[in-house]
């Protein structure tokens, strides 16, 4: 793949190789989502930042740093500079804190908090800036001005989602969740919410399934066309690039406090791949990056790929960290099409291969290959609560059962030092049932989260069923353009016989005078 320092040159195609689907710009690989040929927009090239450019960052916001990190892969025609400065600063002004994703120095190793957003979790930081994409291209245009967003959740995603598009003009967001299989501060922040733009729905099944219904209905001509529909997962390129701009941020503090240090590690809790994934396109893109470790929980699919070379579709086990509660990973297809040399012909048989039999096993170089591009350790609940409870006896510190698996891993690979950040993915009050197993009674939880059992719920249920699901979403989004338009007649209504009341004032004002006269 080659690299590049000019965004004009960016473009993105699929993964799957579809001529219909490849050298697209920036705008319609985030409007689109998923491609039509079912695989997943890559870019085209990797823009490369050099030592000198990324030095020249150091002292700079982390919204500005965002920028200067999104820019290479956005042509300016597409998203003038001034109002994708405007997209990125109104996306970390979301955030509690002003650094966005603080860094904290924790026995020995960093922790990056990426838990200072609206739904105290890491999606924020992409979903608060995916949002105002839409946002924006939508009020240029893009899809006659509609968007009907489909997202599975395994709990963060969704709340984030619907945190980031909520009241969003011309958007309809459809979030689909496990019922029972999200904890429950995490199915209240989705289902608070009262903006009429937004519509959750719990599926009678596992995540899995939840992806499965998005998946079909992406693949469903008439029905995307219909609905106009979008992704908000993280299949979204918009997402991935998003989450890179952490790596980025992360890598200059540490070297601003360990001046010996040249290159970071990065330990990622991850389920569905994205987040880490965001870590591997930055280490391409030049960042100093040194390893990059997959931490997984029992559903470890991820771990036995990097680890064994089989990437074996297995039973859901339900775990403390639910999150991470997946056994296909959405976004490891792309680092799969990287793998086979950017080969859409090799990558299209291996996806074919385990869409059919749920394997996929690589040896030889490819393997080799994949353990030099990621390290790889999986956390039970044993060891997540020992590792809950030890952080917080020892060094006052809460971790969330996810953050706890990452934190986990860099023991299990004797990399506690001071160049390895784990990346906290959520706030532990998010996943109070699963702390308190580790430490009781748990710290006082945000104030934020604590007035959601005072809100009211608004939810629907559906059973798994793509036709079902379709059907819901059909009617929502018609009805709520149907209202939407009801309303809009009314205010027309409103301003009209305003004019004529001021009409007929002016008249008897002139017919008052001529009376007078």
């Amino acid at each position: 793949m080659a690299s590049s320092n000019d965004s004009k040159s960016i473009t993105y195609s699929s993964t799957r190789g579809c001529p219909t689907q490849k050298s697209i710009s920036f705008r319609t690989a985030v409007m689109r989502g998923l491609a039509h040929d079912r695989g997943l927009f890559v870019p085209d090239s990797i823009p490369e930042v050099t030592p000198e450019e990324l030095e020249s960052w150091r002292s700079l916001s982390y919204a500005d740093l965002a920028v200067e990190v999104i820019a290479k892969f956005v042509k300016e025609d597409e998203v003038p500079r001034e109002i994708l400065n405007d997209i990125v600063h109104k996306s970390c002004g979301a955030f509690r804190s002003t650094e966005v994703t603080p860094l904290v120095k924790v026995d020995g190793h960093y922790v990056l908090e990426l838990f200072h957003g609206p739904t105290f979790a890491f999606k924020d930081v992409a979903l608060q800036m995916l949002g105002n994409f839409f946002e924006y291209f939508l009020s240029t245009g893009s899809n006659g001005g509609r968007l009907a967003v489909l997202g599975a959740t395994s709990g963060d995603t969704g709340s984030a989602a619907i945190y980031g598009l909520r009241g969003k003009k011309g958007v309809d967001c459809i979030i689909l969740y496990p019922t029972g299989r999200v904890s429950e501060i995490q199915e209240r922040q989705m289902t608070t919410v009262p903006d009429d733009n937004i519509h959750c729905v719990s599926v009678d099944g596992t995540f899995d399934d939840c992806q499965d219904i998005v998946k079909a209905s992406f693949n469903d001509k008439e029905f995307r066309d219909t609905v106009k529909l979008g992704a908000v997962n993280s299949i979204n390129w918009c997402r991935v690039l998003a989450q890179t701009t952490y790596y980025f941020w992360s890598y200059l503090r540490v070297t601003d406090n360990e001046k010996d240090v040249e290159k970071v590690n990065f330990s990622v809790p991850t389920g569905n791949f994205g987040d880490i994934l965001a870590g591997y396109y930055s280490k391409r893109m030049g960042l100093p990056v040194g390893d990059l470790i997959v931490a997984t929980n029992e559903n470890d699919i991820l771990h036995r790929f990097f680890s064994q070379g089989t990437y074996h579709r297995e039973d859901i086990q339900e775990t403390i960290s639910p999150s991470m509660d997946i056994c296909v990973s959405s976004n490891f297809e792309r680092y799969l099409y990287h793998l086979a040399g950017n080969d859409a012909t090799t990558l299209a048989s291996w996806m074919g291969a385990f869409e059919s039999t749920g394997k996929l096993t690589i040896t030889g170089k490819k393997l080799d290959e994949a353990r030099a591009d990621f390290k790889s350790a999986k956390a039970d609940t044993a060891n997540t609560l020992e590792t809950i409870q030890q952080y917080h006896t020892k060094y006052d510190y809460m971790l969330c059962p996810h953050s706890a698996v990452g934190v986990s891993a860099i023991h299990q690979l004797n990399m506690v030092n001071s160049s390895t950040v784990c990346l906290a993915t959520a706030h532990f009050a998010k996943f109070g049932d699963a702390c308190s197993m580790a430490v009781n009674p748990l710290p006082t939880i945000p104030k934020e989260l604590a007035r959601l059992w005072k809100l009211q719920i608004r939810s629907s249920n559906c059973p798994n069923d793509v036709k079902v699901v379709q059907a819901f979403m059909q009617r929502r989004v018609e009805e709520r353009m149907n209202n939407h338009k009801k309303r809009d007649e009314k205010k027309q209504l409103v301003k009209r016989l305003v004019v004529v009341s001021a009409a007929v004032g002016v008249v008897a004002m002139v017919v008052s005078a001529i009376r007078r006269r």
